[in-house]
């Protein structure tokens, strides 16, 4: 159903784009939007578009989850169907970096915002690859709540693009008053590939915690850990594997342990980096859970179930279901 909609989408585009592209010309706004957005309401009414200017063609098409993670996948399956970019047109699922950002003037709420006067506070939490931000403007102490950080939401998205915002800013807080010692935003995109340059290679950390009863868990998960640098992953995929051999915390020893590093060395190699990512275990209770994220369409399913056929320490269970989110290991995202 999915699918057809999105086929449907790209039907009607083709049969549709020389008038599309005569409106553009004419500079009709009204009538761009009584076009597109119905047709793209058809896939998913959650969906966002906008046409800005293109990296290699004129114009880009942009269809995106406008920040709802659990909307993300679609707009990416959107794209993945998109006929090939020409010099006329191009498509995205999510909000690229505007190319002359600090040059944008648009109206928010009656008063003009020009991208150049905003100044940030920036604060980078603790273990957390993530930068923390105050956006201030001078018309902000004019402004209400809800304009103040829909303005500096938009204006994020097109100085970094939606997905860099995604990935490396936290906390956003639009202020009515100047931040401490505060940084011209021009700066911002240089701090944030900062930041991306020490967060380069992902890696894996240990953690260990406690069960409701007492007991002893210990979990590795990958670090960083995001939905938006997989869009494709909503297939959520839980394999629990009992074992036999365990120390006084019910933690894997012995052969025990060795079967399950076994099984993830064979998990890794049946599943491709494209296809799947295996994203936290847990042991507790002389059970491993594993975390798998999937492309539905890949058909990893399958393979996993065929894997778990192998394991002799116990009945293996494999649980799926969708979560676009990750919601299901939210307290590992970071």
């Amino acid at each position: 159903m999915r699918d057809e909609r999105i086929a449907a989408f790209w039907s009607w585009w083709a049969e549709n784009r020389p008038r599309l592209d005569a409106m553009l010309d004419a500079g009709d706004e009204t009538g761009l939007a009584e076009a597109i957005t119905p047709a793209v309401a058809a896939i998913d009414e959650r969906l966002v578009w906008e046409i800005e200017p293109g990296r290699t063609a004129a114009q880009a098409l942009v269809v995106t989850a406008a920040g709802a993670p659990d909307v993300r996948p679609l707009a990416h399956r959107w794209v993945r169907q998109a006929p090939p970019a020409d010099e006329r047109w191009e498509f995205h699922p999510s909000r690229q970096p505007h190319p002359n950002a600090m040059e944008l003037k648009v109206q928010v709420a009656g008063r003009e915002f020009a991208f150049d006067q905003i100044v940030l506070g920036m604060r980078i939490p603790p273990g957390k690859p993530r930068l923390d931000l105050v956006v201030y403007h001078p018309i902000y102490p004019d402004l209400d709540d809800e304009a103040r950080t829909e303005s500096a939401l938009l204006a994020l998205d097109w100085i970094l693009g939606e997905d860099e915002v995604a990935r490396w800013i936290g906390d956003i807080t639009a202020a009515s008053f100047e931040p401490l010692d505060p940084v011209p935003v021009v700066h911002l995109p240089a701090v944030v590939a900062g930041l991306a340059q020490e967060h380069d290679e992902p890696r894996w950390v240990a953690l260990e915690g406690r069960t409701p009863a007492g007991g002893k868990v210990t979990a590795t998960a990958r670090f960083p850990l995001r939905p938006v640098d997989f869009p494709l992953f909503d297939q959520h995929i839980t394999v629990a594997l009992p074992y036999k051999e365990a120390d006084a915390d019910g933690l894997p020893a012995g052969s025990s342990a060795e079967a399950l590093d076994l099984f993830e060395l064979e998990l890794a190699t049946t599943l491709p980096d494209d296809q799947a990512l295996p994203a936290v275990q847990i042991n507790a209770d002389r059970v491993r859970v594993i975390h798998i994220y999937a492309d539905p369409d890949a058909g990893v399913e399958g393979r996993v179930r065929e894997l778990v056929k192998g394991w002799r320490q116990g009945r293996a269970q494999v649980e799926v279901e969708s979560d676009p989110g990750w919601l299901s290991i939210s307290q590992f995202l970071s």
